[in-house]
């Protein structure tokens, strides 16, 4: 290990180091080389402890006040796991089909349940010093962001692109999409938690061999996202150019029954297709 810890001044420290610890990393050096990198994100982390709460941990903050945003943060989890369990109540007791919309709605939920357990664990101040600016964080923003986000997005699109175009996108190709996607992200970002928990630290371009295997599958499945992005456009040209007409509710259950007036009209709706406000009579 290169000798390079002095806390005091850790931006110099860090600079009169990092000429030591460049070779070391290049020839594929332990996670200790790596510890100029660790210093300055620490101190570039103060800056930064307004826009992410888990860099505040590591600024040097006393213990009544690590206490009180680990307590303050895990708070989050109560309204967080309230709108899981109501997204389940609402398909509980369901006739559901898993259509295209449906999965990408539940694989939502999946990722974002994911996300937000391992964010109760970064909520830990004790835990945070040591999982602070590794792939730990990537994979957890990752999960809540990058998948949940853009898979409710996915689901939203599917729903809606027949009542805004007129044309049905083929179910076939939309549930490929969602496959391809679903275990693309998950192969990606999954085994980022195993390369956070070894101690690999984010923001580097290179890292020891010690980290090879976990990053080969992360690679892996990025490739394999990326097949599912471009699929995703081959869905979109093929829903625009297709000859499937959307009818007036591809959802209807009921016939003639609606739970709202956008599926009671043509697809798409006409302009002015209402005169004045209709009456809703039950």
């Amino acid at each position: 290990m290169v000798g390079c810890l002095d806390l005091q001044t850790p931006m110099a420290a860090s600079m009169r180091c990092k000429q030591k610890t460049l070779d070391t990393v290049l020839d594929g050096g332990s996670v200790c080389d790596l510890s100029w990198i660790k210093i300055e994100d620490r101190v570039r982390s103060a800056d930064e402890s307004c826009r992410d709460l888990h860099h505040m941990y590591t600024v040097g903050l006393d213990i009544d006040t690590r206490a009180y945003f680990t307590a303050a943060t895990m708070i989050i989890a109560v309204p967080t796991g309230i709108k899981v369990f109501s997204w389940i109540a609402t398909m509980w007791g369901g006739s559901i089909e898993f259509k295209t919309p449906m999965l990408f709605a539940i694989g939502f939920i999946f990722l974002f349940t994911i996300g937000g357990l391992t964010g109760v664990i970064l909520a830990n101040s004790g835990i945070d010093i040591a999982l602070h600016d590794t792939y730990y964080v990537v994979a957890h923003f990752h999960y809540v962001l990058s998948m949940g986000a853009v898979f409710a997005l996915f689901a939203g699109f599917y729903y809606w692109i027949g009542k805004i175009s007129g044309l049905q996108y083929p179910e076939t190709l939309g549930q490929i999409h969602f496959w391809i996607f679903f275990l693309g992200v998950n192969i990606t970002f999954f085994p980022m938690h195993f390369l956070g928990l070894a101690g690999m630290p984010r923001r580097i371009p290179d890292y020891p061999d010690a980290f090879a295997g976990w990053n080969a599958v992360a690679s892996y499945g990025s490739y394999l996202s990326v097949l599912g992005a471009v699929f995703f456009f081959y869905v979109v040209y093929k829903t625009l150019t297709g000859n499937a007409r959307c009818g007036r509710n591809p959802w209807e259950t009921t016939p003639g029954v609606s739970p709202t007036l956008e599926w009671m009209v043509g697809s798409p709706p006409a302009f002015h297709t209402f005169e004045e406000i209709p009456a809703i009579k039950e």
